[in-house]
């Protein structure tokens, strides 16, 4: 295999399951600092993509500007995590619910502001008729997969931050969008997923644990 573009969404499911821990923790122990985002899958006529948000530009948000997966905080209210994805995405983006078909999860990042995010990985059919909230989001985009997956496109350096270094990922621009940190990081974690089943000649780097990274 070639290319992330031969996978199939079969394979796809199969190693995200594969990959996958699960954390049982009881709904009513969580702490209030964990989040969930909806990372889309989505089929062009080039091959996968990743859909991303660009937030808006506010002076009361530290991701102000940022490149994101649609996603927040878990409120009360929600089931459980991939519930706060769903809901999250479709506040955001307006994508329905219904319309997202679940393919699986990956393990949860720690960012560096202390948050604990599950990304939940699901297909939408595209093209899809997008609703942006105009106060959190600036602009949707995709990327494509095999451009994520070259090595040459992404990088990891090392950031200050409240005097203690952390390696953080980034990515070529693309489009005028610059993907960096935790969503550069679930990125990663993504493809190396998907790349278990991908017959690849030169491997994804990603070094060790995602956890404490931003």
């Amino acid at each position: 295999m070639d290319t992330f573009n031969e996978l199939s969404l079969d394979q796809i499911t199969t190693h995200l399951k594969t990959a996958y821990v699960p954390m049982h923790r009881p709904q009513n122990t969580r702490t209030g600092r964990e989040a969930a985002v909806l990372i889309p899958l989505l089929r062009q006529v080039d091959g996968w993509h990743l859909l991303y948000i660009r937030r808006s530009v506010s002076p009361h948000d530290p991701h102000s500007g940022q490149v994101a997966f649609a996603g927040g905080k878990y409120e009360k209210q929600d089931r459980d995590l991939v519930h706060t994805a769903l809901r999250e995405a479709e506040e955001e983006i307006g994508i329905a619910q219904d319309d997202v078909t679940l393919l699986g999860q990956l393990n949860c990042h720690q960012s560096i502001s202390r948050y604990r995010i599950t990304p939940v990985v699901g297909y939408i059919d595209w093209p899809y008729p997008l609703r942006l909230q105009a106060s959190e989001v600036g602009r949707a985009f995709t990327l494509p997969l095999d451009w994520l997956a070259a090595p040459d496109n992404h990088e990891i350096r090392e950031l200050e931050r409240h005097g203690q270094r952390y390696p953080v990922a980034y990515f070529r621009e693309y489009d005028g969008e610059l993907l960096w940190g935790a969503t550069a990081r679930m990125t990663l974690s993504l493809l190396k997923t998907l790349q278990l089943s991908a017959d690849s000649s030169q491997p994804l780097q990603q070094e060790g644990s995602v956890a404490q990274y931003a």
